[in-house]
C-alpha cells in the first residue's frame, strides 16, 4: 500500500473506512470521479460496471435526473437559512405518509447521527441506560455506546461500552438470556430487520415481544434495507412495528439524508410540547439541507412511481445465479457461494481447507476488475439492467478459473499486491 498525497493528507486516506485502500486489491481504481446510472469512471478514463452504488447509496444509480434536477433547482432557492424551510415540513410529511411507524421524523446528514439519537430517546424515555445490538450486523455508528464493542476501541473510554450488550441473530436463547438477566436495565435493542441470514423460528417478533414486556423500546435500523427490502422498508417486510426506526443511504440517491423516524410519545422527548426533562436530541446545521431534502422528495417520488424495489430484486437474484453458475461450472461451488435477499446479496469465498478466507475473496477481486467489473459489494439497483449481469457473470467466469488454480496453489501465488482486510481490527 503506497503512502500516497491522499493518505498525507486524510487519515486513512478515504472518510468512510469501506472505501480505503485496504478493502480494495491493488488494481481496483484509487479514485472515481464520474458515475452515470450503474457504470462509473475513475480519474485516468477507465471505465467499470459498479456494484458498491456508493456503499448503497446510488439506489436509483449515477446521475438521476429527476433527483438531480430537484437538488440544483433548490440550490439556487438557497441551501440554508436561520429559520426551517417549509420543504423541511413537506420532505417529513412524504416520510410520515410511506413508514408505518412514523409519527414524526428528525433529519441528520449521517447514519450515526440519527441511530445515536435512537439511542438517546430509548434512555430519556425509560430512564436506562443498558443499549443491547445484533453482533451479526456491521455497523451502527461510530460513538462509544457501538464502536467500543469492536476491536477498533482507540480513542475510547474504558467505560464506553460498558452499558452495551451484543447478542446474536437467531439466537433466540441467548436474547432472552439477556433478557432475563438485564431486563430492567436495558433501553432498547438496536438492529437491523435482516442482512443476510432469513429470520428463523419467528426470531424477529420474539425480540419485539421481549422488548415490549421489559418496557424497552425497539428499533430497527433501516440504513441499508430502507427502500430495498419493501417501499416501507424492511420493517414492514417482516410484519414489525417498531418504536423508532432509522433511515439513510438510498433515501435521497446519494445526497446527504438520513433521518429518526417513530412513534410521537417518544419522538416528542425532543420537541417543544411536553413537561418531562428536556432532550438535546439532534442538532445540526447542516442536517436540514434544503438541496439535499429536495433530493430526498424527488427519490422518493421515483420509489413510489417506478418499479424500484421489484427491479432491485430482480437483479440481485439474478446476479446471484450468474455467480453460483460460474462457480459451479468452474468447479469451485463449494469455495464461492453467493447467497441473501436478491434485493441485498453477498458472496463468501473460502480456502480449500473450506475456511472463510480474505486472500480467496482478494483473488476474486482482482479478477474482476482486470473484467472492468466493482463487486466488492452487491448492491442492486434500479440502473443495473441485463447488460450488466451479462458482462457481471461473464466476467465471473473468468475469475473463477482463478480462483480454482489459487485453491490449489494458494492465493499467495495469484494475487498482485496485499489482500483486502477486514474494517474491524485492532492493529493495521
Amino acid at each position: 500500500m503506497e503512502y500516497t498525497l491522499t493518505h498525507q493528507l486524510i487519515p486513512g486516506g478515504a472518510h468512510t473506512y469501506s472505501k480505503g485502500d485496504d478493502q480494495f486489491t491493488s488494481n481496483a481504481p484509487r479514485y472515481l470521479e464520474r458515475g452515470l446510472g450503474a457504470t462509473v469512471w475513475d480519474d485516468k478514463g477507465a471505465q467499470y460496471t459498479d456494484w458498491t452504488m456508493g456503499l448503497r447509496t446510488m439506489s436509483l444509480g449515477y446521475g438521476n435526473k429527476a433527483v438531480n434536477d430537484a437538488a440544483i433547482a433548490q440550490i439556487l432557492k438557497g441551501s440554508n437559512f436561520g429559520r426551517p424551510s417549509y420543504i423541511e415540513t413537506e420532505t417529513a410529511q412524504d416520510i410520515v405518509d410511506l413508514i408505518p411507524c412514523a409519527d414524526m421524523v428528525k433529519f441528520g446528514k449521517n447514519g450515526s447521527t440519527v441511530t445515536t439519537a435512537a439511542v438517546k430517546i430509548a434512555r430519556a424515555y425509560t430512564g436506562r441506560a443498558k443499549v443491547a445490538m445484533c453482533k451479526d450486523h456491521p455497523f451502527f455508528s461510530y460513538d462509544d455506546w457501538f464502536i467500543g464493542t469492536t476491536p477498533m476501541t482507540g480513542g475510547i473510554p474504558a467505560n464506553g461500552a460498558t452499558d452495551s450488550l451484543t447478542f446474536r441473530y437467531n439466537d433466540l436463547d441467548g436474547v432472552k438470556a439477556m433478557f432475563s438477566a438485564h431486563g430492567d436495565s436495558l433501553s432498547c435493542v438496536i438492529m437491523e430487520a435482516a442482512t443476510y441470514e432469513p429470520p428463523r423460528d419467528d426470531f424477529l417478533h420474539v425480540v419485539q415481544d421481549l422488548c415490549r414486556r421489559h418496557g424497552a423500546l425497539f428499533i430497527v435500523d433501516e440504513m441499508i434495507s430502507g427502500f430495498r427490502y419493501h417501499l416501507q422498508g424492511a420493517a414492514r417486510f417482516f410484519d414489525l412495528d417498531p418504536d423508532l426506526s432509522t433511515f439513510g443511504k438510498g433515501i435521497a440517491n446519494g445526497f446527504s439524508v438520513s433521518a429518526l423516524v417513530g412513534k410521537r410519545e417518544f419522538m416528542e422527548l425532543g420537541g417543544l410540547f411536553h413537561d418531562r426533562e428536556r432532550v438535546f436530541l439532534i442538532s445540526t446545521t447542516h442536517g436540514s439541507e434544503n438541496h439535499g431534502l429536495a433530493a430526498c422528495r424527488a427519490a422518493l417520488a421515483v420509489y413510489r412511481n417506478e418499479p424500484v424495489v421489484e427491479t432491485m430484486w430482480s437483479v440481485g437474484q439474478k446476479v446471484v445465479d450468474g455467480l453460483n453458475a460460474a462457480a459451479a461450472d468452474a468447479g469451485v461451488g463449494e469455495a464461492f457461494t453467493a447467497f441473501g435477499y436478491g434485493c441485498n446479496p453477498t458472496y463468501t469465498c473460502r480456502d480449500a481447507r473450506g475456511e472463510v478466507s480474505m486472500g480467496m475473496r482478494s483473488v476474486f477481486l482482482q479478477e474482476m476488475v482486470r473484467e472492468g467489473i466493482l463487486i466488492n459489494y452487491i448492491c442492486p439497483s434500479y440502473a443495473h439492467g441485463q447488460a450488466e449481469i451479462d458482462a457481471t457473470v461473464e466476467a465471473a467466469r473468468k475469475a473463477m478459473t482463478v480462483y480454482a488454480r489459487a485453491l490449489e496453489d494458494g492465493w499467495e501465488a495469484h494475487l498482485v499486491g496485499p489482500p483486502v482486510k477486514p474494517v474491524f481490527r485492532t492493529k493495521n
